[in-house]
C-alpha cells in the first residue's frame, strides 16, 4: 500500500480509502468483516457522511475499538450554523469517538450553497468552533463542480477537497488538482468506478491511482471487494500505462458531464448516469449495476422522445451550466435499452 503526506495535516494516509456509503445495504457482520479486513491490510482512511443512512453507526459499532488505526472523515450537508453543529455532535456519538479527523462541508455545487455555508451563520462557523474545541481536526469541502471548487479552495479556508476523478470524469485535472496542490491540501478522489458503471475494475482504479491525489475512495461492502481494490494498486503505474490511461480518459470524458445535478427531468431520468455511461458502454460495456440501470430506466428513456414540453427546448438542457446536448444523448440510448 502506498502512503502519502495528507496536505498540511501531518498524517500519512493510504492511497486506497474505504468508502462506507453502501455499508447500510449489507448485513452488519459483512460490514464488520470488510472494515476490519481493510484495516488489517493497510487501509487507514475511512470515509462516510451523516447523510449515508446509518453508515456512521456501523463504523461506530464495528471499528471504534480500533480508532487509533484510521483517519476518520465524515461530512455534513447542512448549510447553517445551528443544524451543522447539531449534526457534528450526532456524528461524534454515532461513530463513538471524541474526535473526527476531517469534517467536510458536503455537496457544495451551487454558489448560493457556498455563500450560505461560509456566511456568518453558516456551517463553516460550526466546523471552526468544533475544531477549536478539539472535536474535529481538519475541515474540507466536497462537490461536483471542479472549476467552482478550484475557485473556492484558492481562498485558503480548507485543508482538504473531495472530487470526482475516474476514466469517465477526468475534469478535476484541469484546474482543481493543480490549485489544491498549490494550497498544500489533502486531495481525495471519489467514484473511481463512477458509481459502479466503469469496467474493468483494475483499469478504473489505476487511472486515479496514476494521478496526483492522496486517497482514492472506493465504495466497498465485502472482503472480496477490498481484496480486488487493493490488488489494483499492488504495482505503480509506469509512464506507458499512464499515457494509455490518460488517452482513454480523454475519450471517455467526451460526454463532458460533471454530475453536478443541475439538470432535473420531469420523467425522473437519471441524466448524469446516462451522459457518463454514453461513452463507457461503447468501449467496455457496463458492469451489472450499469446494465440494471438501463433495464429499470427503459420506459422512461423511451418516453423522453415524445415528451411534449421538451420537444422544442428540452428542460434539462436549459439548466445545464455546460450546455450539453442531453436530450439527444438520452434518445440515442434507447437502442441500448433494447
Amino acid at each position: 500500500m502506498r502512503y502519502s503526506l495528507f496536505g498540511k495535516t501531518g498524517y500519512n494516509v493510504s492511497s486506497l480509502g474505504f468508502g462506507a456509503m453502501n455499508l447500510p445495504g449489507v448485513p452488519l457482520e459483512q460490514a464488520r468483516e470488510a472494515l476490519n479486513y481493510a484495516l488489517d491490510h493497510g487501509i487507514n482512511y475511512i470515509d462516510t457522511a451523516a447523510a449515508y443512512r446509518n453508515s456512521e453507526e456501523i463504523i461506530g459499532e464495528t471499528i471504534s475499538h480500533r480508532r487509533s488505526e484510521y483517519f476518520l472523515a465524515t461530512k455534513t450537508n447542512k448549510r447553517d450554523y445551528k443544524t451543522a453543529k447539531e449534526e457534528i455532535e450526532r456524528s461524534l456519538e454515532r461513530m463513538k469517538t471524541d474526535t473526527i479527523d476531517l469534517l467536510q462541508i458536503h455537496y457544495v455545487n451551487f454558489v448560493k450553497d457556498y455563500k450560505q455555508a461560509m456566511g456568518e451563520d453558516g456551517a463553516y462557523l460550526a466546523a471552526l468552533e468544533a475544531k477549536r474545541a478539539g472535536k474535529i481536526r481538519f475541515i474540507g469541502i466536497t462537490g461536483h463542480r471542479p472549476e467552482l471548487l478550484a475557485r473556492w479552495v484558492s481562498k485558503g479556508d480548507f485543508d482538504q477537497v473531495l472530487f470526482h476523478l475516474n476514466l469517465a470524469q477526468p475534469f478535476a485535472l484541469e484546474e482543481l488538482i493543480p490549485e489544491a496542490t498549490r494550497q498544500h491540501m489533502g486531495k481525495v478522489a471519489m467514484k473511481p468506478l463512477s458509481g459502479g458503471f466503469i469496467q474493468p475494475v483494475d483499469k478504473a482504479i489505476r487511472y486515479p491511482y496514476s494521478q496526483d491525489v492522496n486517497v482514492i475512495i472506493s465504495g466497498m461492502v465485502s472482503v472480496d471487494e477490498v481484496k480486488e481494490n487493493i490488488a489494483a494498486m499492488e504495482r505503480e503505474v509506469g509512464d506507458l500505462e499512464r499515457a494509455e490511461l490518460e488517452q482513454l480518459a480523454h475519450k471517455l470524458g467526451e460526454h463532458n458531464c460533471r454530475r453536478c445535478n443541475y439538470c432535473s427531468c420531469p420523467l425522473d431520468i437519471k441524466i448524469p448516469d446516462v451522459m457518463i455511461t454514453s461513452k463507457i458502454r461503447d468501449h467496455f460495456g457496463l458492469l451489472p449495476k450499469g446494465n440494471g440501470f438501463y433495464e429499470r430506466l427503459q420506459d422512461k428513456i423511451v418516453a423522453c422522445a415524445d415528451y411534449e414540453p421538451c420537444r422544442e427546448k428540452p428542460l434539462c438542457e436549459q439548466e445545464c451550466p455546460y450546455h450539453l446536448p442531453m436530450a439527444s444523448v438520452i434518445r440515442k440510448s434507447i437502442a441500448y435499452t433494447g
